[in-house]
């Protein structure tokens, strides 16, 4: 099984962001082994679950089920494509997909989508160390090229 199967994904939780009121997602702790720098997973509770806050007007990334903690965009070796709107920032963590690059991309008439979907086809997706929120970019990236085609 691979991280784009709908049956990997981890789904909406029952826990809403402290800092927004937005429901959260739940990530798998590999999510955040993988992606917080060191000065954060030095402080991660193990036995807590935690959550991925996507509302990008708030700061919080990630957040524990039971409040005691939570993350900010500072606290991850990576940028946050949900907060960060720069054109450098990745849709496609794993296959390096920026916006940038997904925008040069449908202006020479490419199909990023079907290269991506060929690579999760093979195997090669790691969503879950790879991207912030834990589960399959291509949900990201469809909504991204379809806002793009539109104009």
């Amino acid at each position: 099984m691979d991280c784009c199967t709908s049956s990997n994904h981890e789904g909406v939780a029952k826990k809403e962001c402290p800092s927004c009121g937005t429901r959260g997602k739940n990530v798998q702790l590999i999510t955040l082994k993988s992606l917080l720098k060191a000065s954060a997973l030095e402080t991660i509770e193990p036995d807590n679950s935690y959550v991925f806050c996507s509302n990008s007007a708030c700061s919080t990334v990630y957040f524990s089920g039971n409040h005691s903690q939570s993350f900010a965009e500072d606290d991850l070796k990576v940028p946050v494509y949900q907060k960060n709107p720069s054109m450098g920032v990745p849709v496609c963590y794993c296959f390096n997909w920026t916006r940038e690059r997904l925008s040069q991309a449908i202006e020479t008439d490419q199909q990023p989508t079907d290269q991506i979907k060929a690579h999760v086809r093979a195997g090669r997706c790691g969503c879950e160390v790879n991207n912030p929120q834990g589960a399959c970019c291509l949900g990201n990236v469809n909504a991204f090229v379809r806002a793009l085609e539109k104009g």
